[in-house]
């Protein structure tokens, strides 16, 4: 095991925050990027919110945390393989385990190393964590000992080619299944008894490239959905059987599509980087039960590369890609009410964005759709090599972010 470097402040282990809501998977509770908390601070000091602790030594990776149960949660690569690391809320390592060769091992191209790294998030559900890594190693962990439960190659099972970036998602849970895109044959999309990881459903209508973004669960004309994006297009299958029911092109120059989709009032907006713009589409059931769909509006700006996407009162926030900058554009019709400098992620929480920047300066902005309005700013340290590509998480009066191998947890909340 690689030794794990602990950086605990005097402000840390004293001040260890309540437990919350939590961010039990990646981009929450409700998969919308957007936190319950409330009582943070509203402003920042110049040199940033207090540094509670830091923990290196995880491993390179571009995975972000997930926080529930009194413990923190991610992923990382050592030695080209994927381990699961389970943390304290002072930043003690409780353990760390495998799950499988990384995508590193078997990159065939040179420009795919600079690349390697952890990509999902694990996802906690009660007592169990679940990961897949780069490769299709999905596994259950104990959350508490981080013993495996049950471990299966999804790409293997569902006769799936490698990814070209690797599989990225972070596992949905919905009831007793669990439901991921291994992209195979033998099912594109599937369900799997979350406590023993046999087969329930398995849907192999596309043929598509998957893409690099996680599920999200919906339910629209009274049918429960589970809506993804593939290389070239959103679709969503029934949740509890798999059936296809509509899809929609959305595609871009590279093949690579990596935000999450946004499900509101029965619409779905959807986003993709390298010029693919991003899309406001109205799935509508027929009386025969079938469903079409059609755009509401279509746009150049705020093609999403990978940073997210989060809805507030209306409006759509984020980072374009080709079409550069942090964007404001109104959920109804896709107008820009405003364009500010910057390429990231970001997090909703008390009426604040946290937008991380890929050199690693994070601003505290108001949420507001007249302008651009932060309040604080702050450059993370380097924590490794590579761009801040991991997508910050609030949660229990604290901010997390990662760098490559090292993990940040600031405290943000005002007690």
């Amino acid at each position: 095991m690689e030794r794990i470097a602990l950086s605990v402040l005097a402000l840390g282990a004293a001040v260890a925050p309540a437990e919350q809501a939590g961010w039990p998977c990646f981009h929450g509770p409700r998969r919308d990027n957007r936190s319950d908390e409330t009582g943070l601070l509203t402003t920042w000091p110049e040199a940033g919110p207090p540094l509670v602790w830091s923990v290196s030594g995880l491993g390179h990776g571009y995975s972000s945390v997930s926080v529930a149960g009194g413990r923190v949660f991610t992923a990382g690569m050592t030695n080209k393989e994927t381990v699961v690391i389970a943390l304290d809320l002072d930043g003690k390592e409780l353990w760390r385990r495998p799950n499988g060769v990384s995508w590193e091992a078997s990159a065939q191209q040179p420009w795919a190393v600079p690349h390697a790294g952890s990509r999902g998030t694990p996802t906690v559900d009660g007592d169990t964590v679940y990961h897949l890594s780069e490769l299709g190693g999905l596994t259950a962990f104990d959350a508490g000992t981080g013993a495996p439960r049950w471990r299966v190659n999804v790409l293997e099972r569902f006769k799936a080619p490698r990814p070209k970036y690797g599989c990225s998602e972070s596992v949905l849970i919905r009831g007793n299944a669990l439901l991921c895109c291994p992209g195979g044959e033998a099912g594109y999309i599937v369900a799997l008894d979350k406590r023993t990881g046999r087969t329930l459903w398995a849907n192999a209508d596309l043929a598509d490239p998957i893409g690099y973004g996680s599920l999200v669960p919906a339910e629209i004309g009274g049918v429960p959905q589970v809506i993804g994006t593939s290389a070239e297009r959103v679709f969503a299958v029934h949740a509890e059987n798999g059936q296809s029911l509509w899809q929609h092109p959305l595609s871009n120059k590279r093949n690579n599509n990596a935000t999450d989709v946004i499900v509101h009032n029965g619409l779905v907006y959807g986003a993709c980087g390298y010029g693919g713009g991003s899309v406001l589409l109205r799935p509508q059931r027929r009386a025969d039960g079938r469903f079409t769909v059609e755009p509401v509006w279509t746009s150049e700006l705020l093609d999403n590369h990978h940073g997210g996407v989060v809805l507030h009162d209306g409006h759509l926030y984020g980072a374009g890609h080709e079409a550069k900058g942090w964007f404001c554009l109104d959920f109804e019709t896709g107008t820009k009410r405003w364009q500010a400098p910057g390429k990231g992620s970001l997090i909703f929480a008390d009426d604040r964005f946290y937008c991380l920047d890929e050199k690693g300066k994070i601003s505290l902005v108001r949420a507001r759709s007249e302008q651009w309005l932060p309040t604080g700013s702050f450059t993370v340290p380097e924590g490794g090599k590579g761009l801040f590509w991991a997508h910050p998480a609030v949660s229990g009066g604290r901010l997390y972010v990662r760098h490559s191998e090292t993990l940040y947890a600031y405290r943000i909340g005002r007690d």
